[in-house]
């Protein structure tokens, strides 16, 4: 299997209900606090509030995007990557879960690893989903700004032209009505684009808050787990 299929497998197949646990652990602080922010000690993560789904099944396109860039920014060595894939292959065993990490951390020792550096290793890649997600954003701005500010920037011209020809003879009273319904077809325009813009950056965040929600309370439970 080729790393990208691996990291898929690790952060995609897991078992349904853990990955909704992740999703909603991405927005747990923003829910009690009102501050759009997830905390695992020392790291933050910006989360997006509204309407962002926390059930059902990411966007596989933003998922692909997202562990792209995790796996172009996989580092050399045993890290938190086959930390994860250590603790997946124990996940189907009879024992707890503090267990399961403990016994894969004592594989990891054997390969170099300790508990600071699959911590660290872990906020790499939080990192990673970061500076994906700021681009995400920029683009989708620019997306926004063409097709729904430009727009209404368009609107408020025609306003203008409308208000003036109203007080014309009847003669341009053809010219208005032609205006008026160009103008409502254009706020037709706004509206679907809009909604699409909004599903867009809702679905990417939902994959993003799944990914990031695996990872933070996998480094919860590193930092509570192994000392």
């Amino acid at each position: 299997m080729s790393m990208f299929g691996k990291l898929k497998s690790l952060f995609i197949l897991e078992d349904e209900n853990e990955s909704k646990k992740a999703a909603a652990k991405a927005v747990e602080n923003e829910e009690k606090s009102g501050t759009p922010t997830v905390s695992a000690k020392d790291i933050t993560v910006n989360i997006e509030p509204s309407n962002i789904p926390q059930s059902g099944k990411p966007d596989s396109k933003f998922v692909d995007i997202l562990l792209k860039a995790v796996e172009k920014n996989n580092l050399d060595g045993f890290d938190y990557l086959e930390y994860k894939s250590s603790l997946q292959s124990l996940s189907g065993m009879d024992m707890d879960e503090e267990t399961r990490y403990k016994s894969s951390l004592a594989m990891a020792k054997t390969m170099g690893a300790t508990p600071a550096k699959l911590i660290e290793t872990a906020k790499h890649y939080i990192t990673t989903l970061n500076s994906e997600r700021s681009k995400f954003q920029d683009a989708l701005k620019s997306q926004k700004a063409k097709q729904v500010t430009g727009k209404e920037a368009n609107i408020k011209e025609m306003e203008k032209g409308i208000a003036g020809k109203e007080k014309k003879i009847a003669e341009l009273q053809k010219e208005i009505e032609a205006d008026n319904a160009k103008m409502e077809q254009m706020k037709a325009e706004i509206n679907k684009a809009a909604a699409k813009v909004q599903k867009t950056s809702d679905s990417f965040h939902y994959a993003y808050n799944v990914v990031t929600g695996q990872i933070l309370a996998d480094i919860e439970k590193m930092q509570k787990y192994l000392k």
